[in-house]
């Protein structure tokens, strides 16, 4: 393999608590709260609130350097539900990453995610084994949210760039850690334009990609506001028709080494792609 590049940043910057987090789950339960100010007022600043904690994450996440990732997507197929399993890891001040996903059937595919670009091993009939292949992220209908097998990391977090609403739910369990839960809609369309550089441009070449472009999503954040799961819920359209897909996004080992290798240009594979 040929260039290289590695990161040690550590966790940076940790966020403020919100004073009133919890008045969303209060409000939907029928409960008080001890916050101030009362009924839809109270309601408004706290969903205001929340949505604003939701938007920091891209920021959070490249404060934090790099980390580990785990990515699951589901999706039905043939009147069946698959999933499709991701695991590598990202350096986010590079803004790269590897995945090695695993399909339901046939060998893992190895993909290397950099700015606007993505790379496959093991991709695609009539390629060599020993070959990769080149795409550019804009030229893909979906912008690769979804196409590539996996939401990888950044993207993730860039499109909670677009959040239009969020409620804070309160702290929960997750894989033993207690998090903060935040749930809401965001917009494609509007985290395109609030994301910077290629991040923006592959959300734009994403709009026409979906059936809709509100998209569900879960956050779950540690205290450091650091993501470590997220879940999206999209509507793609494939074959002219619109497929539901839930992504899952999740993040751990924050600033441990990441090491990733991109391909030579004579290892890339330029014939065509079945």
């Amino acid at each position: 393999m040929g260039q290289t590049r590695e990161t040690t940043t550590g966790i940076a910057a940790r966020t403020r608590r919100a004073g009133c987090a919890g008045l969303i789950s209060a409000v939907l339960a029928g409960a008080a709260s001890g916050c101030s100010g009362t009924g839809a007022a109270a309601d408004g600043a706290a969903r205001r609130q929340a949505a604003e904690v939701v938007r920091l994450v891209p920021d959070r996440l490249a404060e934090s350097g790099s980390s580990q990732a785990t990515t699951d997507m589901r999706m039905a197929s043939g009147g069946t539900w698959i999933t499709i399993h991701g695991e590598g890891g990202f350096d986010y001040a590079e803004r790269q990453g590897e995945l090695v996903i695993t399909l339901p059937e046939g060998e893992p595919v190895t993909e290397v995610f950099v700015a606007g670009e993505l790379y496959m091993k093991n991709r695609g009939a009539g390629v060599p084994p020993d070959k990769w292949v080149r795409i550019e992220v804009t030229a893909v209908p979906d912008g690769n949210v979804v196409t590539g097998g996996a939401t990888d990391p950044l993207t993730a977090a860039e499109l909670l760039r677009g959040v239009s609403y969020a409620a804070d739910l309160g702290y929960t369990e997750v894989d033993g850690q207690t998090l903060r839960h935040y749930r809401g809609v965001t917009d494609i369309a509007a985290a395109a334009e609030a994301a910077p550089g290629a991040s923006g441009e592959q959300l734009a070449a994403a709009v026409d990609g979906f059936t809709d472009t509100e998209v569900p999503f879960d956050a779950y954040l540690d205290d450091q506001g650091l993501p470590r799961k997220i879940r999206h819920q999209f509507s793609f359209a494939r074959g002219g028709e619109s497929v539901d897909v839930a992504s899952t996004v999740l993040l751990h080992d924050f600033g441990a080494p990441v090491r990733v290798e991109l391909p030579e240009p004579e290892q890339v594979y330029t014939g065509t792609v079945e």
